[in-house]
């Protein structure tokens, strides 16, 4: 019941934004999506559940952003320069990825345990969300090793592969710290602009 399922994580990202996640009532996510709550039980088996399916749709959203940024036909250092600037933006819009990407949970937002728990859900995507959830130092070596993976050229030794992996995690790093404390004028991308400028070519 893919449509029900996505209707329900909108209804409970929406029911987040006005309201602390312990306020947050599963009757009235079901209701706010148009089901009935066996339907919101059967697709998450509780509201745990339902906290571990809505993060994990926030880091795959995420992550398919992140995608996009390093796939934009540019050189090496505007596609990383991109991809900081949407973690950086995206973590100022989004609460679940702010917390998701610094590890800093506030009493606002649900705070599933990022170790895998016991899943019996027939539902496919609830045994991925019941699977672990990525750490902030999970998400710097994902987003690391995508980047290295899109711009790696075929030519590349293993030196070269190495110096654009550091180079990759300090954009990655770079844009955590913003997320952190945002930057002033110019914002992250004169930031990574500035710190590839030397490191990486045109």
């Amino acid at each position: 019941m893919p449509a029900a399922r996505e209707s329900l994580l909108d209804a409970a990202y929406t029911a987040l934004a006005r309201r602390p996640w312990s306020a947050v009532r599963m009757v009235d996510v079901a209701a706010a999506a148009g089901v009935s709550r066996q339907t919101l039980y059967n697709e998450f088996g509780s509201k745990e559940g339902l906290a571990r399916a809505l993060v994990r749709r926030e880091a795959d959203g995420y992550l398919a952003g992140v995608d996009r940024a390093l796939a934009t036909p540019s050189d090496a250092r505007d596609r990383l320069t991109a991809a900081a600037e949407w973690t950086a933006g995206l973590a100022r819009d989004n609460a679940l990825v702010r917390a998701m990407l610094t590890g800093c949970w506030s009493e606002r937002l649900p705070s599933p345990t990022l170790s895998a728990v016991p899943s019996s859900s027939a539902v496919p995507a609830q045994r991925r969300a019941d699977g672990p959830l990525p750490s902030p130092g999970d998400f710097v070596g994902i987003v690391r090793d995508r980047a290295v993976s899109v711009l790696a050229g075929p030519g590349n030794n293993k030196h070269d592969t190495a110096d654009l992996a550091r180079s990759c995690e300090l954009v990655v790093r770079l844009a955590l710290s913003c997320v952190a404390a945002p930057p002033g004028e110019g914002g992250v991308a004169d930031l990574v602009r500035s710190a590839l400028y030397r490191q990486l070519p045109g």
